[in-house]
Formats: C-alpha cells, structure tokens, sequence
C-alpha cells in the first residue's frame, strides 16, 4: 500500500507505510490517503463473531501497513494495541453505548496513540537523530500520546494544548509524566495549537535542525486503527441482534478523525445503516452538511471541550472517502450541533432514568443519536462513549449531585506535580523552545 498527499491528489501514490508514519504529513503539508480503500475480507464479516479482537484488528490494518512491518512484529504491535476491553452497553431496547474508556487512560485515543508509538518506535530504531513528536490536543490526544511514548526510546514527545481548556484530570495525564515527555500550555485554543504544529512542519529550516513528526490523528498511524474498534463493536452487535440489521453510529467529533475512520471502516465492508458526526457548539461541519459550504471558524469553549473546533483537519479525508460528491456523503452522513445546557440536560436524563453516566463527550453523542432515531422509528444504534466521566468530574457531579467513582489509574495521578511551560500562541516562540530542548 503506498500514500499520496490530499494537497496533490493527482499525484501517482509513492510514499510508504512507514514513511507516512515518520513524516506525519506530506512534504506539500498535505494529509496522507491511501492510494485505494481495501475490501475487508467477506469471511471476516460473514463470521465476524468468530474471530477474536487480535484477529479482527489484525485482518483490518494489514494492508495499509504492507511489508513496512515484519508480521510477527505487527502481530504484536496489534495485541499491545488491543489489550484491553471494548463493551457494547445496552441502555435500552434501541440505544447501545461502546465503550471506548477501558485503556490506560480513559479515553478512545489509547488505541490510536498505542498502535503509533509502538509502529514508530520500530521505524526508528538505530537512528542517530532522536524523533520529536509534536502534538496539539484538545484534551484526550495529550494524555493518550503521552502515555503511548513514554519512554520510547529515541523519541521525544512535546505537546500543545490550549490553557484553562482541558480539564484537570487531563491536564495532570499530560503534564505529570516528565522523562521525554514535555507539556506546553498555550494561551489560546485548540485551533491556535494546532495552527502552531502546522507552522512547525511548515518551517524547512527547523525540518533541517530536527526530526518532526506529528501524533495527533492527521497521522495514518494514529488514524486508521481506530478502524479496530467499530469491528469490535459490530461483532458483538450481530452477537445480540443478529445480521438482519446494521446499527446507526453516532460519534462525539471534533478534529473528525475518529469519525473518519469508522466511514473508512464503512466503505471497506462493515455493515452500518447511518453515521452522525455529533457536535457541540462548534457547528461547522453541521453547517457545511446544511448549506455545502465549508466555512471554519474560531473554536469556541464548551463543557465537551476535547470536541473544540473549528476547522477539523481531518475532514478532507472523509470527503476524499466519497470522492468529494456531496450527495453521497451526505446519504451517509449527517451531523448534529448541541449547547452546553442540552448536554448538561442529556448527562442527567441518562443517568436517572437508564442508569448509565455519560461523559460530556458521550452524552452528545447519545442525544444526536435519540434525535435521530425520533424521526426513523425503525432503526437501532451506538453511540461512542468516548472517555470515562471520572475524567470531566468537574463537570459531571455537579450535574448528577454525586461523586464520580474514581479509577486507581486517575488517584495515582492526584498527587503529582504539574510540569509545563506557558507560551503564547507565537510561532517563533514554539520554534525557539524546540531549538533549544535540542540544545540540552
């Protein structure tokens, strides 16, 4: 499988597994897309209930990473990646929730961030010239990046995230860890780091003095094994409900990736009666879906704040996936905005009356997909619940009276000494940190 840049798509496809995972982006600055939509195989989904999740991740990835891995060493990068669980939850008769908060810090990210720290640390090993992995996040990305990392050797991690914008058990998972892991608190937005990040790949003399590359889901690595998941979800679907029917998706989105790659999924074979891109506030993508005309705008704050943003990267990606016909896309997929208070509305309504706690994230999702279902009485479906509600407790018990349970994972870290430095959103201050941390 080769890769060629969404800035050139009538370039021919030359780039490698491997290289797409280094480089992060295209030397055009562009986001890499495979040159073709692999066909998932019939066996696999005819008899999905079968296969075990190694099997299935494993049936799903290999052709984008061709022979760029050994196979026994993709087969084990595959088994650290999954490692854990994926539970479909029923809530009611036709609402499912998978849960995707069962990893190593609570949020869906751990795959994608598992999966890439373990394929670049192979692609790197024996370099002279130490890699520096330069993310932006809105929240979740930093802790799961942070943590897939962490003490990969020849890697250096450096992440971006907006001031005052995350929430505190995110804050801690980021900037706690030290050792090659470094936190910088941006004053500004999601967008504003992510502008940053862009300029930083953009910059041919700071390319020159270092190895860049990026974790965030604009990354093939990070991006498509997220893919592993719906297969997981699906399998345990047909499990309870049989073949008869596919589920309607809805998924929590912000920078569009995650989304992205369960349409991947989609069109390589998986069976799904409907996908909604629930928002928040940040309504550009319902408002493009609206009118078709794209229109990004500065991120504005909200309680989901991992889903804060205005002009999502990964975008450009699903449109390649329906070849930029609108109508297409748009019998596919559909988007949804919610407020603050909806969301606050939502948390409560789920937990007393299913008994289920959503976080933030989650409870868009589950009130994009309740809205849908209103109008198609026949359908069923999931919503992702992406991030455990321990992880928003400053905003969650306070809707539901209660205290959240609080994992050992997240007491582990209450008593842990932030480590960050506060820069304003000024490219050349950016520029001027990594010059100098490859100074020390």
């Amino acid at each position: 499988m080769k890769y060629y840049s969404l800035n050139d798509p009538e370039a021919k496809a030359e780039t490698s597994f491997r290289d797409a995972t280094i480089r992060g982006q295209a030397p055009d600055k562009g986001l890499y897309f495979p040159e073709r939509i692999p066909a998932l195989p019939k066996d696999l989904i005819e008899n999905i209930t079968r296969y075990t999740k190694e099997e299935i991740a494993l049936r799903v990835i290999s052709p984008y990473v061709g022979d760029t891995l050994p196979a026994g060493e993709l087969e084990k990068i595959v088994a650290e990646t999954v490692n854990f669980e994926f539970p479909l939850v029923k809530l009611d008769d036709r609402t499912w929730s998978l849960e995707l908060f069962h990893g190593p810090t609570l949020a869906f990210k751990d795959v994608g961030a598992r999966f890439m720290s373990r394929c670049l640390g192979y692609f790197v090993r024996g370099n002279d010239q130490p890699v520096t992995v330069l993310v932006a996040t809105s929240g979740d990305t930093g802790g799961a990046v942070a943590n897939g990392f962490y003490g990969v050797e020849g890697v250096r991690v450096v992440i971006l995230y907006p001031s005052g914008k995350v929430s505190s058990v995110q804050e801690l998972q980021l900037t706690t860890l030290g050792k090659n892991i470094t936190a910088l608190e941006v004053d500004g937005t999601f967008d504003d780091c992510q502008r940053l990040v862009k300029q930083a790949f953009g910059d041919p003399g700071l390319n020159k003095e270092l190895f860049l590359t990026s974790a965030n889901s604009i990354n093939v690595a990070r991006w498509l094994p997220q893919q592993f998941y719906y297969l997981f979800a699906y399998s345990q679907w047909v499990q309870t409900l049989g073949k008869k029917e596919a589920p309607v998706w809805s998924v929590p989105s912000g920078n569009f990736g995650n989304i992205c790659a369960g349409l991947l999924a989609h069109r390589s074979g998986m069976p799904a009666k409907h996908f909604i891109a629930a928002c928040n506030a940040n309504n550009t993508i319902p408002d493009f879906l609206q009118t078709g005309a794209y229109k990004p705008r500065k991120a504005v704050p909200t309680i989901s704040n991992a889903m804060d943003v205005g002009d999502p990267s990964n975008f450009v990606r699903i449109l390649e996936i329906f070849h930029k016909e609108f109508t297409a896309l748009s019998n596919v997929l559909s988007s949804s905005s919610t407020t603050d208070e909806q969301t606050r509305v939502a948390i409560r309504k789920v937990y007393t009356e299913a008994h289920y706690l959503p976080d933030p994230h989650g409870a868009v999702g589950w009130l994009a997909l309740q809205d849908y279902l209103s109008s198609h009485p026949g359908d069923r479906g999931i919503f992702l619940e992406t991030a455990h509600p321990v992880k928003f407790y400053d905003v969650v018990e306070p809707i539901i009276g209660e205290k959240v349970p609080m994992p050992p994972i997240v007491q582990n870290l209450l008593g842990r000494k932030k480590q960050s430095e506060k820069i304003s959103p000024d490219f050349g201050l950016l520029r001027d940190f990594l010059r100098g941390e490859k100074r020390k």
